[in-house]
């Protein structure tokens, strides 16, 4: 079978290199120099969402199906930098050649990571292949909107139209799954300055784990798979969340049962 990466990554603002851009000093902390960038983003836009370079990367969720099963986990280790992250990321790419499963993914975790890789020096040749090294790839690859090596799900259910992009938490329970538990996208931050990376994560991987379980109904949905199919396959990530240690899976598969 052809494996599955399904992924999602969290950020936080990039204290360091606004530091650079700006040119400032040492003399606002890192949670000041965070707030006059949001201050900055609201005057511009109405909203302190800041523009995707300037973010950082401090977490990649994964959930992989294979052969073997389903595993899931973030990348690396909580002190490790956004460089091995992201290379991580590429490195199972290189070597499995997946199939990309996200939720906006093509709208921001792809982008944040080409930025991120490009000010990290990552190397991601598989994933930049548009058929010079494998002609397959030249009419299906990682790159193009329209070719399915990766399926944002968000993207194309609202048939590529913004207006019509759902959140994934409210569609997760629409369809009986958990969606999010106790963190959102907008209390990353915060925990980071807490030194709470640990939750982090923990929220990081459940959200691939809807991602996934989404993934699965879209494939009932578009006549891949049987109902018997799905059905074995949701099992198959019940049974692999049950047995990975984590609070946040036991509370994870309370909700689910709910």
């Amino acid at each position: 079978m052809t494996p599955v990466l399904c992924f999602d990554i969290e950020t936080i603002p990039d204290v360091a290199g606004l530091r650079r851009v700006w040119e400032l000093g040492d003399e606002l902390d890192d949670a000041a120099v965070a707030e006059a960038a949001f201050a900055r983003r609201r005057e511009a836009t109405g909203h302190d969402f800041l523009p995707l370079h300037l973010h950082r990367v401090v977490a990649i969720g994964c959930l992989f199906r294979d052969a073997d099963g389903v595993r899931v986990r973030c990348l690396g280790e909580p002190a490790d930098g956004e460089a091995r992250l992201i290379q991580d990321f590429f490195k199972v790419i290189d070597r499995y050649t997946p199939q990309l499963v996200s939720w906006n993914g093509s709208g921001f975790d792809l982008q944040v990571l080409h930025y991120r890789g490009l000010v990290n020096h990552v190397h991601a040749q598989r994933y930049w292949d548009l058929g010079d090294d494998d002609r397959d790839f030249r009419y299906n690859n990682y790159i193009s909107r329209y070719h399915t090596r990766h399926t944002d799900l968000m993207d194309l259910l609202a048939l590529y139209s913004p207006r019509a992009n759902a959140p994934l938490d409210e569609l997760a329970r629409l369809c009986g799954l958990p969606g999010k538990l106790g963190m959102d996208g907008a209390q990353v931050w915060p925990a980071y300055r807490d030194g709470r990376i640990a939750e982090i994560r923990a929220y990081c991987e459940t959200d691939v784990a809807n991602t996934y379980l989404l993934y699965c109904r879209f494939q009932l949905m578009r006549g891949a798979w049987t109902h018997e199919r799905h059905d074995e396959e949701v099992r198959i990530v019940r049974d692999a969340l049950a047995a990975t240690s984590g609070e946040h899976w036991r509370r994870y598969l309370d909700a689910w049962g709910r």
